[in-house]
């Protein structure tokens, strides 16, 4: 994700009230907010199971980014958030 120019503070932001929101979420394991360089940040989280991952990604988060995105992101598409498959840990 891809903060407009002088909107990187209310990225930010909104990841910290993002963090607040997915506490709500029983079956989300761990959630990150990542800054990659000074305008570019990802979101990484991990779940118990798929209907975890289907709440999540239908819940308050998913609901408050598709709702803030036009405003804080560049170019921002729902396609942009992948679904993806973790094959080992430690």
């Amino acid at each position: 994700m891809k903060a407009k120019e002088a909107k990187t503070i209310d990225v930010e932001n909104f990841l910290n009230v993002g963090k607040q929101l997915v506490g709500d979420e029983p079956k989300t394991l761990s959630w990150y907010a990542i800054k990659i360089d000074t305008n570019t940040y990802a979101i990484f989280d991990t779940f118990v199971e798929d209907s975890g991952r289907d709440a999540h990604l239908t819940g308050k988060v998913a609901a408050a980014l598709m709702e803030n995105a036009p405003v804080i992101l560049e170019g921002f598409e729902s396609s942009a958030i992948q679904k993806i498959d973790i094959l080992a840990s430690k």
